[in-house]
């Protein structure tokens, strides 16, 4: 195997025998195989698109496809298997409807023809050389094709959450079906390729804005809310991931049960939404960051739901009340079926599983401030411009992004805990963890720590700086009192990258460490355009953002 796609891989070069996340090698391989199927059956769908011909399923199975590849989203090595037939049953059924219309299938990419006749096939094409991340050899044009590919990979995790709430952008499908694609053309430039990379930031900007769209359309817009961290004594779920379809479906099945619901690590910005406000049995946050589970799983004691990806391989004493929906998965756990008809998800086996079971321990008490997502925000305008205006706040950092295990990220804490008291730190994703829960005050009852919330809303947080331009009338985004020292993990945050560099955003900081997938020329090209770097330590890094 070889995987470099997260922020943790082994020795920030790559994953050869284990993934750090937990996967094995043939899971590793076998996704690496999903992935190069996708790519075929996108160059099919290329021709589609060019003669109109429509095959309602394709977008949602290649968006799902995809999502199961994310870092920590699925392990269970039954059920890439199964998808991969479905893939090639899919591939052969769009080739018969192109040749139909006279399209001519000569010359395909062994990506778009291989095939099987058992599972053992599978797994002898998942080892095969042509599959996988070092099938190109070139290092450069290979760091360009993973970072199209990652960035395509998170902007499908966002687009199926819209899609479960009835949202769809036949474009943003069409420019999937391009980018991976594009990633065997071996006729591709560079320069093109970093093109492409530019272009799958604009499309990422599309996807969080009709993922925003969607969530807002359902459920309101978030507002100034406060979230409970302590228990109750009642038997509880606790729900995990960033699917409010999911979680919307387990409320209103849960109402009237006994039984609480309690959100976990990404879906904390769940309270922030008003129509959620209505469930009693709706509790507040059980933990932190995804990094965490193992200690915090044991201690919650109900049934756990993972709706998407996030999963540490757990410890035998609660994997037994592990259950996963959507497209995450683990061996062993119970998996509860996706959506027949229009019909909500079952979710009555996890609520009797909890009935049985005793209520959480509590593990902290207090209250956490979140729901400051643009239209909150905006609501704030005057508020926040007058203490531009005044010297108040004299500056702004985004501090987004992902929370993960290393040592190095207690910087981020740090950093938070020692910015000058006239600072305020715009948030989004699980980043926040790290300093959430600090008391850092306010500035005139603006609170110092503004949560958007879920990691797709770095949305929000380029809205609101692309207003503020607005407002104080400037030429340039960068013109503005903003910093941007951004914590990165999985391939989400690769695409909330690309899209802040699509809407011009210069001189973000990235850490604990630059992608490994990133070549030194590939690194130089946007170290030279945009200005990426990397961070140090907190004292040198804070003279650098405040030019002290």
């Amino acid at each position: 195997m070889f995987c470099y796609q997260c922020q943790e891989t082994a020795q920030g070069k790559g994953c050869t025998k284990m993934g750090v996340c937990g996967k094995t090698s043939d899971v590793a391989h076998l996704q690496d195989l999903m992935i190069y199927t996708l790519k075929g059956i996108s160059i099919l769908g290329l021709k589609a698109d060019e003669i109109g011909l429509k095959m309602p399923n394709l977008d949602r199975f290649l968006i799902e496809g995809l999502f199961m590849t994310i870092t920590n989203a699925n392990f269970d090595k039954d059920r890439f298997i199964e998808k991969i037939k479905e893939a090639l049953k899919l591939r052969e059924e769009l080739k018969g409807n192109l040749r139909e219309k006279g399209v001519s299938l000569d010359d395909l990419h062994d990506a778009a023809t291989w095939n099987i006749n058992s599972d053992d096939d599978i797994e002898l094409k998942a080892n095969s050389p042509l599959v996988g991340v070092l099938a190109t050899e070139n290092e450069d044009v290979r760091s360009l094709r993973e970072l199209i590919t990652y960035g395509v990979k998170g902007m499908a995790a966002y687009a199926e959450h819209a899609m479960n709430l009835g949202y769809e952008d036949e474009e943003i499908s069409k420019f999937i079906r391009k980018a991976l694609a594009a990633t065997l053309d071996n006729s591709l430039t560079a320069d093109e390729l970093v093109a492409l990379t530019l272009e799958t930031g604009k499309y990422g900007v599309d996807t969080m804005a009709l993922l925003d769209k969607a969530n807002t359309s359902a459920y309101g817009n978030p507002e100034i809310t406060e979230v409970n961290i302590g228990v109750r004594n009642n038997p509880a779920i606790l729900i995990s991931g960033h699917d409010l379809k999911d979680l919307e479906e387990l409320l209103e099945q849960t109402k009237g049960t006994g039984v609480d619901v309690y959100t976990h690590g990404e879906m904390l910005p769940a309270h922030y939404y008003p129509a959620f406000k209505k469930y009693d049995n709706f509790v507040g946050n059980y933990g932190n960051a995804w990094w965490k589970q193992r200690e915090e799983f044991e201690k919650f004691n109900g049934p756990i739901l993972f709706t998407t990806n996030c999963i540490v391989p757990p410890s035998a004493s609660y994997s037994d009340r592990v259950y996963t929906t959507g497209s995450s998965g683990y061996p062993g756990f119970k998996h509860i079926p996706d959506r027949v008809n229009g019909q909500s998800k079952d979710f009555s086996q996890i609520i009797e599983h909890a009935k049985k079971l005793p209520g959480p321990i509590e593990i902290e008490t207090g209250k956490i401030v979140g729901g400051f997502a643009h239209a909150q925000v905006f609501a704030l305008a005057d508020k926040v411009v007058e203490a531009v205006k005044t010297g108040a706040i004299k500056k702004f950092f985004v501090m987004a992004g992902c929370d993960g295990r290393m040592k190095s990220r207690d910087y981020y804490t740090e950093f938070a805990s020692k910015l000058p008291k006239d600072t305020v730190i715009l948030t989004a994703g699980c980043a926040k963890y790290k300093y959430n829960k600090l008391s850092l005050g306010d500035i005139g009852g603006i609170p110092r720590v503004l949560d958007a919330g879920q990691c797709n809303d770095s949305y929000s947080l380029a809205v609101i700086a692309l207003k503020l331009k607005e407002i104080f009338e400037l030429n340039d985004i960068n013109e503005l009192p903003i910093a941007y020292n951004i914590a990165w993990y999985e391939q989400k945050a690769v695409i909330v990258l690309l899209a802040l560099l699509h809407l011009g955003v210069k001189n973000i900081h990235l850490g604990p460490t630059l992608p490994a997938f990133l070549s030194p020329n590939v690194a130089k090209v946007l170290v030279e355009t945009f200005g990426i770097g990397t961070i140090s330590n907190v004292e040198d890094d804070m003279k650098m953002f405040l030019g002290a």
